[in-house]
């Protein structure tokens, strides 16, 4: 008879160490590209933000004065004094199909919308994404008070297919031109 070699199984020690070393090298590795990219990352939000305000609303320059809103409508989340040209409000409205929609409104001295900037969004590829297209966000130029799609008694034509997104940047043009008149 041939004796068969028995393989003595690794223990619960030896499994915890390696998986304990694995967990390390992968969190080290997340943390250090966090730590190289962060900055690059941050830097690119940055440029974002300033092309959607010149976008929206061209002007010398936008300096911050959220802390002067006094309004309490918890959707205007920064407020830019953009001069003699009016203000810039980054709003992200509570209706959104995703909940992620963050709309930047340009508003003139007279309380009008000069344009809108999608700045980020996670709606639907190929609908609600659409909210960024001329054909949809020029509708909004000149508009005052409050804006409403056509199927809630207003003047603008919703994206087919993404009505909920139509409404909630709707709502975001609503919100900053209240917050711009509050500013006074």
């Amino acid at each position: 008879m041939s004796e068969t070699a028995v393989k003595k199984a690794p223990g619960m020690a030896t499994l915890v160490v390696v998986l304990f070393a694995i967990c390390a090298v992968t969190a080290l590795l997340l943390g250090l590209t966090n730590y190289v990219t962060k900055p690059f990352i941050d830097e690119n939000a940055r440029l974002k933000q300033e092309k959607a305000m010149a976008d929206v609303l061209p002007a010398d320059s936008y300096t911050e004065v959220t802390d002067q809103y006094t309004g309490g409508d918890a959707t205007v989340l920064n407020i830019y004094d953009a001069g003699d040209a009016g203000y810039v409000v980054q709003v992200k409205p509570a209706t959104s199909f995703s909940g992620n929609l963050t709309v930047m409104v340009g508003v003139d001295p007279t309380g009008a919308c000069t344009g809108i900037s999608i700045v980020s969004t996670g709606e639907t590829s190929g609908l609600g994404s659409n909210a960024s297209k001329p054909a949809f966000a020029d509708q909004f130029v000149g508009k005052t008070g409050e804006v409403k799609v056509t199927k809630d008694g207003g003047e603008i034509n919703a994206i087919t297919g993404a009505t909920i997104t139509s409404r909630g940047v709707s709502e975001a043009v609503t919100s900053a031109i209240a917050a711009a008149a509050s500013m006074g």
